[in-house]
């Protein structure tokens, strides 16, 4: 049967609340995530949550059913309690029904079956939270493999970044890895590695894309260093017709994918 928690000092709500910080996220090998879409998404992927709470008044729900019944003959627990306490616990004035904790979850990067897709999603050093979700997202629509992300990128966990993926952290394998480390696994075997880049006059559009495509998106300030971008085998822009320089990096990256899926399409 649930528990009920309606307490701001009950210690597992202070230890829930400190998953917003990353060093408690790592910590403790945890996450947050909220919204009843979003938690039945990742039902849906055989992901369940180690706590489930739920406001009372949701209860009735058939989602909120069986996300409960399913949390607990895993093993987790769900947890009864009010709007306040959902809300100290997402950091929203006005929280979803739901908010789940999960284990961290990785793919090493040796683990990548390069075969399974033959479209994956590279960023680097991406500072963003809502454009890592937006990434996330996208993969998630255009099929693709997964997402690595290089060297020092935004934390997928964070609770802002597991909010704007929608769901698909729970659809899109993620790993990560120093560049060092990815581009010696990427030359092991079949892959084109190709960069969205302003310095370049490829349109995106000329090429034909080998598959598997590894696409490529640096960092939202300063794009790829150049040292980075000579190791792509493409380097790929877009044409720009106003005065803006540059799109942002989420926007790039899913007409990008979009292109390359429409060509093997």
């Amino acid at each position: 049967m649930p528990r009920q928690i309606t307490a701001f000092s009950n210690p597992l709500v202070k230890r829930i609340r400190g998953l917003r910080d990353k060093r408690h996220r790592r910590e403790e090998g945890l996450f947050l995530a909220e919204g009843l879409r979003i938690l039945t998404e990742a039902r849906e992927a055989g992901i369940l949550p180690q706590f489930v709470f739920y406001a009372a008044d949701s209860a009735q729900h058939p989602l909120v059913i069986a996300l409960i019944e399913a949390t607990e003959a895993n093993g987790g627990e769900a947890i009864e309690t009010d709007a306040d306490i959902l809300s100290k616990l997402s950091g929203k004035d006005n929280p979803g029904a739901v908010v789940g904790v999960y284990a961290e979850f990785l793919t090493p990067l040796a683990s990548l079956d390069r075969t399974r897709a033959d479209l994956w999603l590279v960023a680097e050093r991406l500072r963003d939270p809502g454009n890592l979700g937006t990434i996330l997202r996208t993969a998630d629509a255009v099929g693709a493999g997964g997402l690595i992300l290089i060297d020092d990128c935004v934390d997928p966990f964070s609770v802002e970044a597991v909010r704007a993926s929608m769901g698909a952290l729970f659809t899109v394998p993620i790993a990560r890895a120093a560049w060092g480390e990815f581009l010696p696994w990427l030359r092991s075997g079949p892959g084109q590695l190709v960069a969205l880049s302003l310095d370049t006059e490829v349109d995106y559009q000329a090429p034909r894309y080998a598959a598997p495509t590894f696409l490529l998106t640096g960092n939202e300030a300063q794009g790829l260093p150049a040292a980075y971008a000579a190791e792509c085998d493409l380097r790929v822009k877009m044409p720009m017709l106003g005065k803006a320089d540059s799109l942002n990096a989420a926007v790039a990256t899913a007409v990008m994918a979009y292109e390359v899926l429409n060509q093997r399409r």
